[in-house]
């Protein structure tokens, strides 16, 4: 290739980039209004963007895989957390905490409860937009998530069940739907004991479950521990787990879809799972 034509040939592939970019920014720009529900961006919305903004939650927190990467990215964050969770924890942060256990980075704001309102519905609009899968990193909580406790015969249920993840064991099924249901379970619950999240860890669920179905401090209406696993999951305020972190006003900040997205077939494989949890 002589001069001319290596000339020739960089001026004809910047033409051809620069147009495919041009090209593929007038589409994208064209599918934004749908990807975004542009339709959904109300006032509310918009404040509770400023609201974001004001408080600098960018410093720390992500949207979109932007942001400080020093907290949890929050682009689907309603969709793992309930409102009330969100309103409660944005109210005082420290209830969420066991300040001699963890180091507690959150900080107050004091926000009025307008602002609190906002940010939310702002946040809930975030976890609708179509972002392709971005980020792909999930929301952890305390401890991470590890395998389960070890169940009667010795093998902890992830050794036991891992090599006969079967399409007919509802156990195999159930230890799926763990980390697969929206949302997921593990978004706020730890299979490590002592690590608690958004909810209580469910390591030796079994026995913590014996113990209170047989005081008087149980509120609900099972009488063995599978009724009490599936109450817990389809009515989760039937019995408040006590602490101002699982709770406000008597009702759980457990999610209330479950009886509604999951089949009476997947919440028993789901509770089929939990009982190894001994």
């Amino acid at each position: 290739m002589n001069n001319r034509q290596a000339r020739l040939f960089a001026i004809g592939s910047t033409a051809f980039a620069a147009i495919l970019f041009l090209g593929m920014t007038l589409d994208s720009h064209r599918q934004f209004p749908t990807l975004t529900n542009a339709e959904n961006i109300t006032e509310e919305v918009i404040h509770g963007k400023d609201v974001w903004h004001k408080y600098n939650c960018i410093n720390c927190h992500t949207l979109f895989g932007e942001g400080a990467y020093y907290a949890p990215d929050l682009t689907k964050i309603t969709k793992h957390r309930g409102e009330a969770y969100l309103h409660a924890y944005m109210r005082d942060p420290s209830k969420f905490y066991d300040e001699n256990k963890h180091r507690r980075l959150m900080p107050k704001q004091d926000l009025s409860e307008k602002e609190i309102v906002d940010l939310v519905t702002f946040l809930d609009w975030v976890s609708n937009v179509d972002n392709q899968g971005w980020p792909p990193r999930p929301i952890l909580v305390t401890g991470g998530i590890s395998a389960a406790a070890t169940p009667i015969g010795g093998n902890s249920a992830s050794d036991t069940y891992a090599n006969n993840a079967s399409d007919t064991d509802p156990i195999a099924l159930g230890e799926r739907l763990f980390s697969s249901a929206v949302p997921t379970c593990m978004a706020c619950h730890s299979l490590t004991p002592g690590a608690d999240g958004a909810g209580p860890s469910l390591a030796g669920i079994v026995t913590r479950t014996q113990a209170l179905l047989e005081s008087d401090g149980y509120q609900g209406a099972a009488t063995d521990v599978n009724a009490y696993l599936h109450e817990s999951i389809v009515q989760p305020s039937a019995h408040i787990v006590p602490g101002d972190m699982y709770s406000a006003a008597g009702t759980s900040f457990m999610p209330t879809g479950y009886a509604d997205s999951l089949t009476d077939e997947q919440v028993d494989q789901l509770v089929a799972f939990l009982a190894t949890l001994k």
